[in-house]
């Protein structure tokens, strides 16, 4: 449906354009080389129950995508100092949607190596990429 006036500016497939102008996107098959390495951290924006439903990157770090400029600012009271390390971060959704408008949103923010993982989780399990069960949690 196009953006008509007296509605949003800016519709998604522009704002996903715009934001993969200025990231780098990993293609699964090179992530998978990078999963379990010292020097890059996955990172899983997808909502817990996605989570618990399909499982996850072995290792990955959960920040559900609304939380994340909150956990990356160091000033925030919600701060998470897994952010603060000099690791290269490699952030994943189900389809690479969320995550590139991430990628962009922590590139603005000042956080060096990022990236994200191109066509997600989805195309992570399709190129036979490790996964782990995710538990639910109690309560």
């Amino acid at each position: 449906m196009p953006i008509t006036k007296g509605t949003i500016t800016k519709g998604y497939k522009q704002l996903l354009a715009e934001a993969n102008a200025v990231i780098e996107a990993v293609e699964p098959a090179a992530a998978i080389t990078l999963q379990g390495g010292s020097e890059v951290q996955f990172v899983d924006l997808r909502d817990p129950r996605e989570l618990e439903r399909e499982g996850k990157i072995p290792g990955a770090f959960h920040c559900p995508r609304g939380m994340l400029e909150f956990w990356i600012d160091p000033e925030s009271p919600y701060h998470k100092p897994v952010f603060a390390t000099p690791k290269r971060f490699l952030f994943y959704c189900a389809s690479g949607w969320r995550s590139a408008l991430a990628t962009k949103a922590a590139q603005e923010m000042g956080l060096e190596k990022v990236a994200h993982l191109a066509g997600g989780f989805s195309a992570w399990k399709a190129a036979s990429g490790p996964v782990e069960t995710v538990t639910p949690k109690a309560g």
